[in-house]
């Protein structure tokens, strides 16, 4: 095996190595999902070394650097206040969601017109229209292939939001049924369910270290679980609707809702309080998200626009 370059990953923390095997290139992780600020860089590499064949005495600075790099990321506040940045007229019809690619240079919007847009995040110009759907579009997301097909049966009642945790190994859906279930993603077998909402479950998410899952519910509350004990450890109390829409900023400390009562938040995940209330809309949020630096805010509302916070 031979290494061809070193990656940073920023969320979740780590470091992504390409290498070169039986002619073939390949990739693996470095997780660093319990690097902090004041961890000391030469003892980790050492470590990270010691684990990693790969890595030798001659990438030893490289590594350091990127380690660096990681804890200035750790370092940088969260406590961002968001303005309106720009309102798109996106649609005909209601939106149903909005998400983001990857990198936040683009987004992508579904409406009850039936056509999906791609939009420029810089400029707000529309890039795409995709049209051909029969009826609403309930939900979009860019591509990323997993491989793996399974059908998940345990749910009463229809399931609202499905999804995968950072590493692929669990699937977490949410339902109306009040429950949210988690799914072995290799064999598709039931893992645990999560209770205690009072009304239908309609949007649930993983942080990016997959430690974390929120939920978003009907009686107007969202919820905090730890993703291994499966215990509630926050509770979301603010909005005066449903709330439709709920997702973590990369640093997964601060969460980010969308409601029925018209108004989007910023929540502190620690410890529930309501940071910043994002007014402005006319009609109820469908949707909702962060980019991948956590800096800017999408929002998508029934009263067919789409607007951009920074």
């Amino acid at each position: 095996m031979k290494l061809k370059s070193l990656l940073l990953r920023y969320y979740p923390p780590g470091i992504m190595l390409e290498y070169e095997k039986g002619g073939e290139l390949k990739t693996k992780s470095i997780d660093l999902l319990e690097l902090s600020p004041s961890a000391d860089v030469n003892t980790l590499v050492g470590e990270i070394q010691q684990a990693e064949p790969l890595i030798t005495a001659s990438r030893t600075k490289q590594v350091r650097l990127l380690v660096q790099r990681l804890q200035e990321k750790l370092r940088q506040h969260s406590d961002h206040n968001f303005y309106l940045f720009k309102v798109l007229r996106a649609h005909i019809l209601p939106l149903t969601n909005v998400a983001l690619n990857k990198a936040g240079s683009c987004f992508i919007t579904g409406s009850y017109d039936r056509t999906c847009k791609v939009w420029d995040t810089a400029s707000g110009e529309e890039l795409h229209t995709l049209e051909g759907h029969k009826n609403v579009v309930y939900a979009i997301a860019f591509n990323n292939p997993y491989g793996k097909v399974h059908t998940l049966i345990g749910h009463c009642a229809e399931i609202s939001s499905a999804l995968f945790n950072w590493d692929c190994s669990l699937i977490l859906t949410g339902s109306m049924d009040k429950t949210c279930m988690l799914w072995d993603a290799t064999s598709g077998k039931y893992v645990a369910t999560l209770t205690g909402h009072d009304d239908e479950i309609l949007d649930s998410c993983f942080d990016y270290t997959g430690k974390l899952i929120a939920t978003a519910s009907a009686d107007g509350t969202a919820r905090v679980y730890n993703a291994t004990t499966r215990k509630c450890v926050t509770k979301l109390e603010g909005h005066e609707g449903e709330i439709s829409k709920i997702s973590f900023n990369p640093q997964g400390n601060r969460l980010l809702t969308g409601s029925s009562d018209k108004t989007a938040r910023i929540w502190d995940v620690q410890t529930g309080q309501c940071l910043q209330v994002l007014e402005g809309h006319t009609d109820e949020i469908f949707s909702c998200a962060f980019n991948y630096k956590g800096n800017i805010v999408i929002t998508g509302s029934k009263d067919n626009s789409c607007r951009i916070w920074r």
